[in-house]
């Protein structure tokens, strides 16, 4: 390789516009760039199997980003280059192995991770598209496309989170929108200065910024704060005199009271935020097909659910300005309604405009159908799976793992080796909803690391009998997400349902055990919950 310094800053252009992959970990503007002695050439072949195709951008932090292909695979890879290797590059490397763990579709896959001393490199997913950073540069997002976007990254941080671990660096040169329309948060990192919390934040962020092309400077308090330089250069957010974030709705027309709302909570160091989970749901919940109107482009949110109705997962979860909004919303909405107010601003023409006169009890209804809400649904039934047992003495307490004490659970025998002493094929745990439902995750806490499980679908409900588990393992074939393979946390997450199909049956399947401290293999399942509608 020649010695000289890097190559010039070279960009892909597809379809008029630049292709990128990320925009790296946030760095000081200030910092110098890192050194590249040796630079790498195009052509060459990185540990035996990554060519090095075309040189595309040094992200923040002063790596390299590079085009590739794995010449075994036959893929384009993105991979990113940092010299020099060795303990300045632990970092780096020990974020790339943790993310590779989580599985997810909303996640960039990290395929690949070495350091070889003069330098370390990541080997990625190559992600054809542009970054919210880029997408965002010409102008905001209308709220629609915005709530998508924070849907597809809180549910990216829900599976991190569901590890235990933490991102660490969400920002809007860090969420890549391929061409194809998918939403993939790149570039974790596990540094140790970050948390959960200022993960959920961040996705106040992004919304803030998507919606109105400022960054709200959420790595700093925002109460009282001074404008400084923003991330990567992004435009710093409108303030008052006394340095207060002018909301959404301030800066920009059009953007509806309930996400003008949740935003600025998010962003509310007093006010706490609500898990990753719980939030995903919530910006699922609101990111419906533009067809059906749950969001007005140009005014205020739709109101649409009754006022006895089952509050949203994120208001139980006690945003206090969230409760405020839900609330002013019902009261305009029942105000209007009975006496005939006009909404805020449009064309006189509009009927959402016009005064209402009270419904007489004869009229057809004219609202939308109340939006279901998305919560914990209830299980009928659960019970053990064993299709390899003669003895079936390992299904009592089935009970215990829906009854929402982690603290008690089903657990397995004791077996000499992880593949059950290679006397079956694995155990589960079977679950009845009791009716079709819409679902959008299941959530498994377990009593040890190590374990190897999928969730599974199906439409049978066979007797608790050995042919019976037998029917349960020939029937579930339709996987939910991606298994996890010697899982390194205590909880597994599963979110890959589809949206137009109901779920009433499912079946947690477990091939493989953790080891015990004091020896031999067992797990247990401490504690199952299913969310949806």
């Amino acid at each position: 390789m020649p010695s000289s310094a890097g190559p010039s800053i070279d960009t892909i252009t597809e379809g008029g516009r630049v292709t990128q992959v990320g925009e790296g970990q946030d760095a000081d503007e200030s910092a110098p760039p890192v050194m590249t002695f040796g630079a790498p050439t195009t052509g060459e072949i990185l540990a035996e199997r990554y060519e090095l195709v075309e040189h595309i951008n040094n992200d923040s932090a002063g790596r390299l980003v590079w085009r590739g292909v794995d010449v075994v695979l036959r893929r384009p890879v993105a991979v990113v280059l940092r010299y020099p290797g060795g303990d300045s590059a632990t970092e780096m490397l020990q974020a790339a192995v943790a993310a590779s763990r989580v599985i997810h579709p909303n996640l960039v896959g990290v395929y690949d991770a070495i350091d070889e001393d003069e330098r370390a490199y990541v080997v990625r997913e190559w992600v054809d598209g542009q970054s919210l950073r880029e997408m965002v540069a010409d102008e905001p997002l209308d709220p629609a496309r915005a709530t998508a976007i924070g849907a597809a990254v809180a549910s990216a941080l829900a599976a991190v989170h569901a590890t235990g671990m933490v991102h660490g660096n969400v920002h809007p040169g860090t969420v890549m929108i391929s061409d194809d329309g998918r939403v993939v948060l790149a570039d974790a990192r596990t540094d140790g200065d970050d948390s959960q919390e200022n993960d959920v934040r961040a996705v106040g962020g992004l919304l803030y910024f998507a919606l109105t092309g400022h960054w709200p400077h959420t790595e700093a308090p925002l109460r009282g704060a001074t404008a400084g330089h923003g991330r990567a250069g992004i435009a710093d957010a409108v303030r008052d005199a006394d340095g207060a974030l002018a909301a959404p709705r301030q800066v920009r027309a059009g953007v509806p009271a309930y996400l003008d709302d949740l935003t600025m909570d998010l962003l509310d160091t007093e006010i706490a935020p609500p898990s990753s989970d719980v939030l995903s749901a919530e910006l699922a919940r609101l990111d419906v097909p533009a067809e059906d109107q749950f969001l007005e482009n140009s005014g205020p949110l739709r109101f649409s659910a009754e006022a006895g109705e089952e509050p949203s997962p994120l208001a139980a979860a006690g945003g206090r300005k969230v409760a405020i909004g839900i609330a002013g919303l019902l009261a305009v909405a029942l105000v209007g309604l009975l006496i005939g107010i006009s909404t805020l601003g449009g064309d006189d023409k509009d009927p959402q405009t016009n005064p209402v006169a009270a419904p007489s009890s004869s009229a057809p209804a004219q609202a939308d159908p109340p939006a279901a809400a998305v919560g914990p649904l209830r299980i009928e039934d659960v019970r053990i799976i064993d299709p390899d047992s003669t003895k079936r003495d390992e299904l009592d307490d089935a009970d215990k793992i829906t009854d929402g004490d982690k603290d008690k659970g089903w657990r397995t025998d004791n077996y000499p080796n992880n593949k059950y002493g290679n006397l079956k094929r694995g155990m589960g745990v079977w679950l009845d909803l009791g009716a079709p439902h819409t679902v959008k995750s299941v959530q498994v806490t377990l009593s040890a690391t190590g374990a190897t499980a999928a969730l599974y679908a199906g439409t049978t409900n066979p007797p608790s009998t050995s042919s019976g588990d037998k029917q349960v393992l020939r029937d579930f074939k339709t996987r939910i997400g991606q298994p996890f393979e010697e899982h390194d946390g205590t909880t597994m997450a599963f979110d890959g349902f589809n949206a137009d199909q109901k779920y009433q049956y499912l079946f947690f399947w477990v091939t493989q055990l953790p080891a015990e401290d004091d020896g031999g293999f067992r797990l247990g399942v401490q504690e199952i919950t299913v969310q949806g509608s």
